[in-house]
């Protein structure tokens, strides 16, 4: 998770400013599902050029809480208040441990919960009145891979990526007590209650050659894609993989002159009336 905020990085600063610069003074912004920080400290970064605000992180995960809650303080220099926060968002209990906020971050977390609507008016019930939803899911496929790595047949990352797409479908009806969302997010945060709905992407962009940090990303990335869709793949596309993960073949990944990072991803922003 380090790794990949740390390729996010330049990216997830921008967002934070575009995001914060609206909101009143000594705002609070809730950062839910937090992880290891990724966005934590591009907030308090954004939080502490607004003059101040409170910092509210929160995630089911002790380990991935701490680490964010250490990166968020070390950044804050005592001009943002950093609270964590242990909960899980699928829980059922009321969002109050922050009070109103004015504005709430969830990135790729809404989707893993089994009623993704009721989710989202889980988290507009703790707005403040003007307060702002931004959540980031969807966006483009990432890229990372040439289309013919000389390994296998060629186009082996979009058999994967239809692969991972009956992956999540799969990963959603055999969720308990899932429910669909057979709408955009536009449409979901209407539905949810609020207004002044928008949306706008940003782009995370390492072209070829990397730095050895994207191929680690790239080795971390592959591995997890090839976990999740072997069941969907051909037995030589398995084959393929095997090869471009193993460290001692000449095709490895962590070792590849052409692998790369483009990946956009897209804000849905929606204000509580």
């Amino acid at each position: 998770m380090r790794r990949y905020g740390a390729l996010q990085a330049e990216a997830l600063a921008a967002v934070a400013r575009r995001l914060v610069a609206p909101l009143p003074d000594s705002p609070v912004v809730l950062d839910v599902g937090c992880g290891a920080g990724s966005m934590s400290v591009p907030l308090v970064s954004a939080l502490r050029e607004h003059g101040g605000g409170v910092l509210v992180l929160v995630d089911a995960t002790p380990e991935l809480l701490d680490a964010a809650c250490a990166a968020a303080r070390a950044e804050a220099d005592g001009a943002v208040s950093v609270k964590p926060v242990l909960a899980d968002l699928a829980a059922e209990d009321p969002l109050t441990f922050a009070g109103p906020v004015e504005l709430i971050w969830g990135s790729r977390v809404v989707h893993h919960l089994p009623d993704q609507l009721r989710g989202v008016r889980r988290l507009v019930s703790a707005l403040a009145p003007g307060g702002w939803l931004a959540l980031a899911e969807g966006g483009l496929e990432t890229r990372f891979l040439p289309w013919d790595l000389g390994v296998g047949e060629p186009g082996l990352q979009d058999r994967m990526a239809a692969a991972r797409a009956e992956w999540f479908v799969s990963m959603r009806e055999n969720m308990p007590g899932s429910v669909r969302l057979p709408v955009g997010w536009n449409v979901a945060l209407a539905d949810a209650g609020l207004g002044e709905i928008s949306a706008f992407s940003f782009v995370v962009d390492h072209p070829a050659p990397v730095k050895q940090q994207v191929r680690d990303w790239a080795v971390d990335r592959l591995t997890w894609l090839a976990e999740i869709t072997g069941p969907y793949l051909h037995a030589a596309d398995r084959a393929a993989l095997q090869r471009l993960l193993n460290p001692s073949d000449s095709e490895y990944v962590g070792a590849r002159e052409d692998v790369f990072l483009l990946e956009t991803d897209t804000v849905h922003l929606g204000r509580r009336r």
